[in-house]
């Protein structure tokens, strides 16, 4: 494992370093992409044969990555805790309730909506995945993953506002996608269908129960954090807090991702104000900066070496691409619309529902719960559409979405009804 890690860790150094020096894209889009390109250039060389062997040696160290298991009870609670450590949430809670509607209901309606039309549509390309499969498939992948374009839309100028709100649905959606994949991945493997009270009992003990302790772990650490004024101990607390924190969430079966963002926002507001020296805030800041970055880094490398091991066919191609443009469709569908008709409940800026939509980035989450599948054809249908939709969200949306916010967003102006 050790060696896997080393590997994982030179490999996204250098092409951090070769993006920075030669490319200059923002580093988590440009890691991925040089990632992408490596794996197609060894792919390429592997079909004529002269790969010197690097393609076997890098698909075996692939497989040897459980990757579902190390971003969902690893990578992603540091994540989690670190976006959440900066929102400042006096003024997130300005916008809770919207933030709400966007994070639970449009996740929900999302799921239902990419889940159903999959199903229909699937089949007339010539791939047959169960209507479960399809839910599973919609739970996902209706998570959004913004942290990539968080540096290009503050460069583009957007309105903090609508910034705050992108942020805030994307650390809360993630817990819900969760949930709710959970619930239903609880379908499959029982076989049995679980009531409507049943299954709203689940989704409450898992998010309500997530929230909750949440309060409760940000709490303890707020009141161990103020009991000393020590830079270099109050970083292992907090670090300490966040993986001992999300193992007792999946021992106490609660939302271990919402009960992070929730940690994290109590930390980083109630605990940097309170609780910290000017030192230890210097400190905790830079220290959880590099952890959010290093492996961000490494995720995106990750994900750019997963092709090697995906499989895809015409059909699947042409599949993928279809998936593309539903996941689009339901994004828009379930924010793009309820920010316009809604305008004075959302009070947000002019063109905020299309950097929304187009600001949707699908991330790691969706491709560790498609690869957390039971083993099959459905489950290798299931990450080659969800594969396509990453990496094309990540390519052609994250390298846009700046151009699209300076365009479209006009901070003077009130959403409207009129188009």
């Amino acid at each position: 494992m050790l060696e896997i890690t080393a590997t994982c860790l030179v490999l996204t150094a250098l092409l951090a370093y070769v993006n920075f020096r030669y490319i200059g894209l923002p580093i988590t889009i440009g890691v991925m992409a040089t990632a992408l390109a490596l794996s197609l250039s060894i792919v390429g060389l592997h079909w004529v044969g002269v790969d010197f062997g690097l393609h076997t040696q890098l698909e075996s160290m692939l497989k040897a990555i459980d990757f579902s298991n190390v971003l969902m009870q690893g990578m992603l609670s540091l994540l989690l805790f670190a976006g959440a450590l900066h929102i400042n949430l006096s003024e997130l809670s300005a916008y809770r309730w919207q933030i709400l509607v966007l994070a639970f209901f449009s996740t929900l309606f999302s799921t239902i909506i990419i889940g159903m039309a999959a199903w229909y549509i699937l089949p007339i390309i010539g791939i047959q995945l169960p209507l479960l499969y399809c839910l599973l498939f919609g739970a996902l992948i209706s998570p959004t993953d913004p942290i990539a374009v968080m540096g290009i839309l503050k460069s583009a100028g957007i309105p903090k506002n609508l910034g705050l709100v992108i942020s805030g649905e994307s650390l809360f959606n993630d817990g819900i996608g969760v949930v709710i994949f959970s619930i239903l991945m609880g379908v499959l493997l029982v076989g049995k269908v679980p009531s409507f009270d049943e299954g709203l009992g689940l989704l409450m003990r898992e998010a309500g129960g997530g929230l909750l302790y949440g309060l409760l772990l940000g709490y303890i650490t707020f009141k161990l954090l103020a009991s000393i004024d020590n830079y270099q101990v109050e970083v292992m607390i907090t670090l300490a807090a966040v993986m001992g924190g999300y193992v007792v969430a999946s021992k106490l079966h609660v939302s271990g991702p919402l009960a992070m963002v929730v940690a994290g926002l109590v930390v980083g507001n109630h605990g940097r104000e309170f609780a910290m020296s000017e030192t230890t805030r210097d400190y905790v800041d830079m220290f959880w900066e590099m952890i959010d970055d290093i492996l961000n880094a490494v995720l995106f490398v990750l994900i750019g070496m997963e092709i090697l091991l995906i499989a895809f066919s015409i059909n699947m191609v042409v599949a993928a691409m279809a998936m593309v443009l539903l996941t689009l469709i339901a994004r828009f569908l379930t924010v793009w619309v309820p920010v316009q008709v809604f305008p004075g409940y959302f009070n947000l800026p002019r063109g905020s529902g299309v950097v929304l939509t187009w600001g949707g980035l699908r991330g790691g989450i969706s491709v560790a719960l498609a690869l957390s599948l039971p083993s099959g054809p459905e489950r290798e249908i299931v990450l080659a559409l969800t594969y396509g939709i990453v990496v094309s969200s990540i390519l052609i949306q994250g390298l846009t979405i700046g151009k699209v916010a300076s365009r479209v967003v006009h901070p003077s102006e009130p959403a409207s009804n009129q188009p």
